[in-house]
C-alpha cells in the first residue's frame, strides 16, 4: 500500500496554482491547455477524414 501514497501526488500540490490575467479574464494555467487540447481535438474530428472511407467509395 506504500507504493500507492508515492503515486498519489505525481506534481506537488501544496502551492498556489498558476493563473493567467488577461483583461478581464482570469484562468488558470491548467484549464487553459485543457481548453486548447479540448479546441485542437474538435478541430482534428472535423477535418481530419475518417478512417476507410475512401475504401467504401472505391467498393460502390
Amino acid at each position: 500500500m506504500g507504493w500507492l501514497w508515492s503515486w498519489a501526488a505525481i506534481f506537488p500540490l501544496d502551492n498556489l496554482g498558476h493563473y493567467i490575467h488577461w483583461h478581464f479574464i482570469l484562468i488558470s494555467r491548467s484549464n487553459l491547455i485543457v481548453i486548447i487540447l479540448m479546441v485542437l481535438t474538435f478541430l482534428a474530428a472535423l477535418f481530419l477524414p475518417f478512417p476507410g472511407r475512401s475504401s467504401r467509395k472505391e467498393n460502390k
